[in-house]
């Protein structure tokens, strides 16, 4: 299963697969998730509809996209909450990660064996911002970029 992080949907709306441009990637993503193979959590679609735009109208209306966070995830909160905190992050980027849908994102992938999709790059030597990958790596969760799973899929996108 590929969990995704907010930035996939933002950049999508925004730049390449923008709603009026490319309604086949979403599309793609609700046939993904009715597969069984693409999903979120409820923290990104938190983050989705604080807008009033397209991209907050479709979060709205995909509860069963977004997943509740659940025992298991809650379980793996400490083992990362440890991570980051031992890290050399300044004590702003610790607690902004704890409070954010990539520190959930991340726990939720360790506990459900899931692939995190993400536009983040690792940056093993920032200090002022703890990055999704860098997290996955320490955590031993996989992560990717969307076209890596879109591919991993065998997605096209083709005009009919």
């Amino acid at each position: 299963m590929y969990l995704i992080d907010s930035n996939i949907f933002i950049e999508a709306k925004n730049r390449y697969y923008a709603f009026d441009i490319a309604p086949g990637f979403w599309e793609w993503l609700d046939q993904a998730h009715a597969a069984g193979s693409v999903c979120s959590i409820e923290e990104v679609q938190t983050e989705l509809t604080l807008g009033t735009d397209p991209l907050s109208d479709w979060a709205k209306d995909r509860d069963g996209f977004f997943l509740p966070m659940d025992a298991a995830a809650v379980a793996c909160f400490p083992r990362l909450t440890a991570w980051a905190s031992s890290q050399a992050f300044t004590e702003a980027a610790v607690t902004t990660f704890l409070g954010e849908a990539d520190y959930f994102l991340v726990a939720f992938a360790l506990a459900h064996g899931h692939k995190l999709v993400t536009h983040e790059l690792s940056n093993p030597n920032a200090r002022s911002r703890v990055m999704i990958p860098d997290a996955c790596i320490a955590m031993g969760v996989p992560y990717c970029s969307p076209f890596a799973m879109m591919r991993d899929h065998g997605t096209t996108l083709v005009l009919p």
